[in-house]
């Protein structure tokens, strides 16, 4: 399940890090442990994307100017996700960054139908390697293009979804077709506009600082449906629970994308459409990133 969590913004103009997915990563996992349910502390099978919302570029980093900003979690476990709801909306006043938020209420995504074959785009940045301590192996390039690039991706989603237990032995040998193709057109636009799809990010994990580089660019991903469906909910590559790896369709069916969710702020009251500002799932063009959704 894929849940937009939307918060109010009380200081307009304040800012993030461009590179903001730690900060999200360290308020999440204090919510996580804070709630006291051991058995998730631990619990590594969600992700979720960058903070959305009507941006601005600066040296500092993104100004957010919308009303409300969102931010989407995802999760095979309803059970976890409405865990961790819960102790976001018993926060109501909550600091990330320069930013002061205040949880509003959830939107439910709709369920596509997905095929062996998907264009995705990426709406967190995309990590093929976990480095180990004090080795720069993380930050090294990898063409998109190549088998390599493919590869890595394979074995850490098959690797997550083995460790899952949710498949039988016969299902995962039934997952050898796996291949990801990206979108080279998009790809060599940006490098003749010199811009990038690939960084260097920080992820923090037990405290340890590592470096890794991040990739942002649509491909198409040929897999089994099951196999699909995991990397849609759970993410793909590493450090997922991180905040990275996150996908969303590139080309949505028609119809209605989101129902009401179950967590809603005591006495919220909608803002008007003409108050509503356009939410952007995209990074900014300041990331190098375009051709992604203009809307959730």
């Amino acid at each position: 399940m894929r849940v937009r969590l939307i918060f109010s913004l009380k200081n307009k103009g304040s800012y993030l890090p461009f590179h903001h997915q730690y900060i999200l990563a360290q308020f999440l996992k204090g919510l996580i442990v804070k709630g006291g349910r051991e058995e998730f502390f631990n619990y590594n099978y969600f992700n979720f994307s960058g903070l959305k919302g009507q941006t601005k570029v600066s040296r500092s980093g993104l100004h957010y100017y919308s009303s409300l900003v969102t931010l989407v979690l995802s999760s095979q476990s309803e059970d976890f996700m409405d865990y961790l709801l819960e102790q976001v909306f018993a926060t109501p006043k909550i600091e990330l960054g320069n930013l002061i938020l205040s949880p509003e209420y959830t939107e439910l995504e709709s369920e596509p139908t997905l095929e062996t074959s998907n264009k995705f785009v990426c709406i967190s940045p995309l990590v093929l390697i976990t480095p180990a301590f004090n080795e720069e192996a993380g930050k090294r390039f990898i063409n998109p293009d190549s088998d390599e690039f493919s590869d890595l991706l394979y074995e850490s989603t098959l690797t997550r979804m083995e460790k899952s237990g949710w498949y039988t032995p016969e299902q995962m040998e039934s997952f050898y077709k796996f291949q990801v193709v990206p979108d080279m057109v998009y790809v060599n636009k940006l490098k003749e506009q010199q811009k990038k799809f690939a960084r260097i990010y920080a992820v923090y994990d037990m405290d340890v600082k590592y470096e890794v580089r991040g990739y942002t660019l649509p491909f198409t991903l040929y897999a089994a449906p099951e196999v699909q469906d995991f990397v849609f909910k759970c993410g793909l590559g590493a450090f997922t629970h991180k905040g990275f790896g996150m996908l969303d369709l590139a080309n949505h069916p028609s119809g209605t994308r989101t129902t009401t969710y179950k967590f809603k702020r005591e006495g919220f009251v909608p803002y008007k459409p003409t108050e509503r500002v356009r939410q952007n799932v995209a990074p900014t063009s300041e990331e190098g990133e375009s051709e992604m959704p203009e809307e959730f």
